[in-house]
């Protein structure tokens, strides 16, 4: 009856979630909401919005088995006035006005697609990610995606904090996923909300950093896990474990938290595979009792 909370956003926690549906009773994901790109970023600008397409992703992933709708979620329209834009987004920012709150919103989209899990914002405020390092302060997540040499991320305006509901589920939670995805723009961002940090080191639950399989460029250009580790201390997160697969070429360093190496690769070597990372998570739960 194992509780697990995923914490992150985009297409990585996306993976975690397919993971994580396999072996525990209970799954929430905590997703970033300082997206400014690409659909989710236009609809920002027009709606006045969070940004909506992590959550859709999140939503899409723990949505029933062979959900018609989940598929639609993720038509993008070619012509006219919505082209690029995925009818998820649109759909969920339609819910979160007629439900009359973000999270509600988020919840009434999750009974239409027979989610299996909850997913919640990271903060129900409209932030924007910023970034400090060797080349200066850069704003907005598009731009410090294309940043190098990262030092730290912060969110603009100073404190966001996370919905009640988040708070809880890492209090409850028998393990914490921290991972994998964009390491700054992705989980970091999501990590940036003011108390969210602080309540994954008080929490008692298992906190895993699922590494990414490759370095992202120029985001982490040049990281092994050992840096990918340094980042996450750097921004006050505390993990118990590292997964990593050796066989992607991730360099490993000399990280001062204990390491797993396992197969976690898909058939292109470039994302995780859900059933491998289930069994990962699976295992390293399992020693933990």
């Amino acid at each position: 009856m194992s509780r697990v909370v995923a914490l992150g956003g985009g297409h990585g926690t996306a993976v975690t979630l397919r993971a994580a549906r396999r072996y525990a009773a209970d799954v929430t994901a905590i997703v970033s909401v300082a997206d400014d790109g690409g659909s989710t970023g236009r609809l920002r600008a027009q709606l006045d919005v969070v940004a909506l397409g992590d959550l859709r992703k999140c939503l899409v992933a723990l949505a029933g088995d062979g959900s018609v709708l989940a598929r639609a979620f993720e038509h993008r329209f070619s012509e006219g006035d919505l082209a690029g834009h995925a009818l998820g987004n649109v759909v969920l920012a339609g819910m979160v006005e007629a439900a009359g709150g973000l999270v509600a919103g988020i919840d009434e989209t999750a009974v239409l697609l027979e989610c299996v899990g909850r997913v919640l914002p990271a903060t129900t405020e409209k932030v924007v990610l910023k970034a400090v390092g060797g080349d200066g302060e850069v704003n907005g997540q598009v731009a410090v995606s294309r940043a190098g040499h990262i030092e730290r991320v912060s969110l603009v305006p100073d404190g966001a904090v996370p919905p009640d509901e988040a708070l809880d589920a890492i209090a409850q939670a028998d393990q914490i996923v921290i991972g994998p995805g964009s390491l700054f723009t992705s989980v970091l961002a999501a990590a940036a909300v003011e108390g969210v940090a602080r309540a994954i080191a008080m929490s008692r639950a298992q906190r895993v950093y699922v590494c990414n399989l490759h370095p992202q460029l120029p985001e982490t250009e040049g990281y092994g896990v050992a840096d990918h580790v340094a980042a996450l201390r750097r921004h006050d997160v505390v993990v118990d474990a590292v997964l990593w697969d050796p066989a992607t070429g991730m360099a490993l360093g000399s990280p001062d938290v204990p390491v797993v190496g396992r197969p976690l690769a898909g058939r292109n070597g470039l994302v995780h595979d859900p059933q491998k990372l289930a069994e990962a998570l699976s295992d390293l739960l399992a020693s933990s009792r």
